[in-house]
């Protein structure tokens, strides 16, 4: 008798019978082992190349331009029972896409280099494309309807494994909702890697709505729906990667997004498309103690009319603090800028409404600019108080089911 034992899909040990089974004695059993290469089928998949180049622009986001390791440069291909999986991982993110309209003759795993692929996939026109993937060799041949062309890939088993889900709360939301959210905070995210706590976007949930706050020190946000409710109170901050790539992700589809999240990472679900991303260890600044309060002066002005006054007069102020003045009055808001290197100044004067005593404040114009075109409404209410503290800018038309604020620093005016 002879007993076939498999082992890792690569070698089957072939075990005579005159070797007893229950004999432990290993220099005995391996006497009697020989081992036999088993050669493994190709794995095999027809794609329309309109479609793979969709789902791979998707999730190529994922993959960083200095990678830890030579792997996380390919996307994963999966394919189990009749639908091709793709991944991509910088090892912080993962997002993983579903194609289900192609042809498969064999199933199984490979890393293919994704700048490679996609360049080919940009070339070709709309056609059907054929996948050849020798898993011993990793050799991938593509073929189309004018020529082959063939590449190296490397094993799927080396890729990461994907991290699952566990111990987690989980949440429903509309992703129309969830896009208007990350639109309105991700622009105030910081860069600076010595505060990780503000390379991202702190979320609340509780009782009161959801809550999405980003800040740089410079500007903040403070964005809250009030429609999307938990019954526990929770609190996590994603990164800055995650909450673009999540923009992109939203953008290109509409429904429900299924949130799961636990004290390391943060799952999405949307049609199909999922990313996991690790979430930022550390605490989120007290960004209430920063917003003040008691602001008795209230500039109402047309916003659009004010972000072009702002892109003109920042043309002539210093290109090391974009400082333009304000001095607001009853009626009148007159802006002033002032490049002293080079004696270049500005002024522009436009109407508004404002209840409260004359001021003079001076703000970065660029941060001013980048709050204001985040506001969609035709006029926005900016709330002052004195000259050291930060103005406060909030649409002027309220909404039952939102709330929006945002905050500006001041800067020290030049004299």
């Amino acid at each position: 008798m002879v007993l076939f034992f498999r082992i890792n899909n690569n070698y089957i040990f072939i075990l005579k019978s005159s070797c007893r089974v229950e004999n432990r004695d290993k220099s005995r059993i391996i006497k009697y082992i020989n081992f036999v290469k088993v050669k493994k089928s190709k794995m095999k998949f027809t794609v329309s190349t309109s479609v793979l180049l969709d789902e791979l622009q998707t999730i190529s986001g994922a993959i960083s331009n200095n990678t830890v390791l030579p792997i996380l440069e390919d996307f994963l291909f999966i394919i189990e029972g009749k639908v091709l999986r793709i991944v991509a991982s910088d090892l912080e993110t993962f997002m993983s896409s579903m194609v289900e309209d192609i042809e498969i003759s064999e199933g199984g795993t490979v890393a293919i280099p994704s700048k490679i692929l996609l360049d080919t996939l940009k070339a070709l026109p709309n056609q059907p494309l054929h996948f050849e993937i020798d898993e011993d060799t990793y050799q991938i041949k593509i073929l189309s309807n004018s020529g082959n062309y063939t590449l190296i890939g490397e094993g799927g088993e080396d890729f990461p494994e994907i991290p699952q889900p566990q111990e987690i709360d989980e949440l429903n939301i509309d992703a129309g909702i969830l896009l208007n959210a990350v639109n309105k905070t991700l622009f105030a995210v910081s860069t600076d890697e010595l505060r990780p706590a503000m390379t991202g976007v702190n979320v609340e949930l509780g009782e009161n709505g959801i809550t999405f706050v980003a800040t740089d020190a410079h500007k903040l946000v403070k964005y809250r729906n009030l429609e999307v409710t938990t019954s526990n109170y929770s609190n996590f901050i994603i990164p800055r990667k995650a909450m673009s790539l999540l923009k992109n992700m939203l953008a290109k589809s509409k429904g429900e997004v299924k949130i799961a999240y636990n004290a390391t990472n943060a799952f999405f679900n949307l049609n199909g498309i999922e990313m996991v991303c690790r979430l930022i260890d550390a605490r989120f600044p007290d960004y209430n103690a920063v917003i003040p309060v008691n602001n008795p002066n209230i500039l109402t002005i047309n916003r659009e009319d004010f972000a072009k006054a702002l892109r003109r007069i920042a043309i002539y102020s210093s290109k090391s603090t974009y400082q333009v003045k304000l001095h607001v009055s009853p009626g009148k808001l007159k802006l002033e800028a002032e490049d002293r290197d080079f004696s270049n100044e500005a002024q522009e004067s436009l109407a508004c409404q404002y209840e409260g005593e004359k001021l003079d404040i001076a703000f970065n114009a660029r941060f001013l600019a980048e709050v204001l075109g985040i506001l969609d409404t035709e006029e926005v209410n900016i709330e002052l108080s004195t000259p050291s503290r930060a103005g406060v800018i909030v649409p002027s038309d309220s909404n039952e089911t939102e709330e929006l604020l945002m905050l500006v620093m001041p800067i020290m005016m030049n004299n």
